[in-house]
């Protein structure tokens, strides 16, 4: 009798178990053979899903960046919160899930790093990543603009702003190996004020 295979869900397992696999090796220790071993399949059937280590990387971080998204997205267009409210519990939630995945940024920093090695551009590949991030955190912006909540400014440079508190925080995780960034929920908050009419 033929083995039924779910291939979208032993897809998502997978993804789930080789970025495990690259937060414990590290980007550039990380083999295909480690990562079947890791799922419990052959190195062959992994090559039916993906076609290299960088193809399983860029999806697992794919996979955990649209996890978070969708709490966001709840966040954001749940009419019950008002926009100063759903802003902080955006920002709370990005800093939160920085502080639980802090050694996957320090990965990213490696394959970011060799990317740009090898003549690659990693601030465009960030900037792809982050797309989503500041819509939706602009859409927060101008709603919280139109409804009186928060003082008019441009948007964009509100954004920056955020933006650049949350790459402090992966920094310091990161790069500083500090193991908890609680100064960068107070400095979120503080510039939430500042926004407030």
């Amino acid at each position: 009798m033929a083995i039924v295979v779910e291939h979208d869900k032993r897809r998502h397992e997978i993804l789930e178990k080789a970025l495990d696999v690259f937060i414990d090796e590290g980007y550039e220790d990380v083999t295909f053979q480690k990562i079947a071993d890791r799922c419990g399949i052959t190195r062959t059937t992994l090559y039916i899903y993906f076609k290299n280590k960088r193809e399983i990387f860029l999806w697992s971080i794919k996979q955990l960046t649209a996890a978070i998204e969708q709490v966001l997205r709840a966040t954001i267009t749940d009419p019950e919160l008002s926009c100063e409210t759903a802003l902080r519990k955006v920002l709370m939630t990005i800093v939160d899930e920085c502080e639980k995945n802090s050694r996957l940024f320090t990965v990213l920093l490696s394959y970011l790093l060799n990317l740009q090695k090898t003549g690659g551009d990693p601030a465009e590949r960030v900037h792809r990543r982050l797309l989503k991030l500041r819509q939706l955190i602009d859409t927060v912006l101008i709603r919280g603009q139109k409804s009186g909540e928060f003082k008019k400014f441009p948007v964009h440079t509100g954004y920056e702003m955020f933006y650049g508190l949350i790459q402090s925080a992966i920094f310091r995780l990161s790069v500083l190996s500090e193991k908890t960034i609680a100064s960068i929920r107070d400095t979120l908050n503080l510039a939430v004020d500042g926004i407030l009419a």
